[in-house]
């Protein structure tokens, strides 16, 4: 093992005082790049906070930093290192993920509790070092325990000086519903015995950047100047749309992938996902205008004032200037079908294609889980990363990670389609750790004919990648993405509820690959060894493939549809 931050020694020996000459004019070049990038260092003590968020509910324990709700914003610039100086001050073990980014040989940081890592253990320390090779809008959010249904989130955008889209000024809209109950009551009321309870007793309400969606503030434009919309959905359950009126969209990124620029009147987002869109000002000041986000779910039961619940604010020309009323307030799907990635990229040729079918499952006495291929996910006694890493040629065979993980071992390089099937009326926000894919094909599940089905053009067309893909109930989505970078990588639905009832699995891609590039820091080993945890062997410590005490996903069967 070996620390985060490592300066290996040079070795040279120079005979010649030109070849010295010229080592040092290189080193000089490599100093002067190095000058642009720098640590942007977080100090964050992860503690309760009470609070209601100023909205009419009552009080819960939610998850702060330093004391304090919302978190604050983390903005960088491509190639910088960001610094997370964790600790956790809670009771509990907590991890923080960095929702989007791909931790290329630093898979030990993508904060997954028993895939990547053990948490930070109650009462300690730990620090993330990620260097940000992405430039785009992604966030950062608990992943343990779910903590990120409690508060503890926040967007992180990463600055590229170089932006194919540059404009003098940026907005950033990052949404989140706020519940009166913490993530343990409720999935104690959805995983009660005799099917599933009912959590909307106390409804959630939408927060705005942090704070009470009714205080929005207006947008000043300045006529003819563009600017640039950054949208965020931390949201745990609901969808929410963006319009703004009479006033054109034009995608440019999306889930901090840039994008051929592609207009639309309205975005709409699911959990986890991101969009950034240009916006140009109106010629004049003869008008202002609103703006609105709307919350909803058509797949929960219709509250009022919640789902949907509408914020509006204005965008301002002129102080006295009329403000335009539209005729209707437009809402549709995002269709990525239809958006290219602007790096060209044609659809990748499928070397294996898996099938998930996300669905709910009952135990003999009623209690709900959600589950890809009717198993739910359990979480190995032994992190999957370390297994990867301790167990040889065993680390090629899907069942050293245990039954309960789905596990599913990649091939270093082999492009790999999924279907993802939700023939129930849940839909299900699938998200891919490590890796972003291509959206390829849409359809309905009860489509015998073909009729409904939809697909990017074989030749000359680039498709949209993207982390998070919102599957509706009733449909299918077809994606693909190439197993390039080794680690243990989860794909879940980021519906917080879905994952905390199972619907989780694990791929391990070139695990081989693994044991040879990836060197884990001591921090990270520190962690597990405080808490008692195995850093090797297989789902139960075992160097064999005895896996005798691995956790078993619960017996299911299917005996209602939802």
């Amino acid at each position: 093992m070996s620390d985060p931050v490592e300066t290996p020694p040079v070795y040279a020996s120079f005979r010649d005082g030109l070849l010295m000459r010229a080592f040092y004019a290189l080193l000089l070049c490599l100093f002067a790049l190095v000058a642009h990038a720098k640590h942007v260092v977080q100090n964050w003590d992860v503690t309760y906070v009470t609070t209601n968020r100023d909205l009419n509910q009552t009080p819960k324990r939610g998850i702060g930093v330093n004391g304090k709700l919302p978190l604050p914003v983390v903005e960088a610039v491509l190639g910088d290192t960001l610094v997370l100086n964790v600790r956790n001050s809670l009771d509990t073990s907590t991890s923080l993920h960095s929702h989007g980014l791909f931790q290329r040989g630093t898979n030990y940081y993508d904060g997954v509790a028993m895939t990547t890592d053990c948490s930070i253990a109650p009462g300690t320390n730990f620090t993330y070092y990620i260097k940000l090779e992405q430039a785009g809008t992604y966030w950062i959010h608990g992943h343990t325990h779910e903590h990120n249904f409690d508060g503890l989130r926040t967007p992180l955008i990463i600055h590229d000086p170089k932006d194919p889209n540059p404009v003098e000024k940026e907005f950033l809209f990052a949404a989140e519903d706020w519940w009166p109950i913490t993530f343990q009551e409720s999935l104690a009321i959805i995983m009660q015995q005799h099917g599933p309870g009912y959590p909307y007793t106390n409804p959630p309400y939408t927060l705005i950047n942090g704070f009470n969606g009714s205080l929005v503030e207006p947008l000043n434009f300045e006529p003819g100047k563009t600017y640039k919309v950054r949208l965020v959905s931390m949201m745990s359950l609901p969808l929410w749309e963006f319009v703004i009126d009479d006033h054109e969209l034009m995608i440019v990124e999306v889930d901090g992938v840039a994008t051929k620029p592609k207009a639309v009147s309205v975005v709409r987002l699911a959990p986890g996902q991101r969009v950034a869109v240009l916006v140009t000002a109106k010629p004049n000041r003869s008008m202002n205008y609103q703006y609105h986000m709307t919350t909803f779910a058509d797949y929960l039961p219709p509250i009022q004032g919640v789902y949907p619940q509408q914020i509006n604010s204005t965008v301002i020309y002129a102080a006295d200037a009329p403000v335009f009323v539209p005729h209707a307030i437009p809402s549709e799907p995002f269709d990525e079908l239809s958006i290219e990635a602007l790096e060209f990229m044609p659809t990748m040729a499928v070397d294996r294609s898996l099938f998930f079918n996300a669905t709910y499952g009952f135990t003999s006495n009623d209690v709900p889980y959600e589950t890809f291929n009717l198993v739910a996910y359990e979480s190995p006694k032994v992190p999957s990363m370390f297994s990867a890493l301790t167990t040889g040629e065993m680390s090629l065979n899907s069942i050293t990670y245990g039954p309960a993980t789905n596990a599913q071992v990649l091939r270093h390089g082999e492009v790999v389609e999924m279907v993802y099937w939700s023939a129930t009326r849940v839909p299900h926000p699938q998200h891919l750790h490590g890796h972003a894919f291509q959206v390829i094909e849409k359809g309905r599940t009860d489509d015998a004919t073909g009729e409904f089905r939809r697909r990017v053009p074989e030749k000359g067309f680039s498709p949209m990648m993207r982390d998070t893909v919102m599957v509706y109930g009733g449909e299918y989505v077809i994606v693909r993405f190439k197993a390039d970078n080794p680690g243990a990588w989860v794909m879940h639905c980021h519906f917080d509820w879905h994952l905390g009832q199972g619907l989780n699995m694990l791929f391990i891609s070139a695990p081989q690959l693994m044991q040879e590039t990836l060197k884990v820091p001591r921090s990270v080993v520190d962690q597990c060894t405080r808490q008692g945890i195995k850093v090797s062997g297989n789902v139960v410590g075992h160097n064999s493939f005895n896996i005798d005490g691995a956790p078993k996903p619960p017996g299911l069967i299917i005996n209602r549809f939802y």
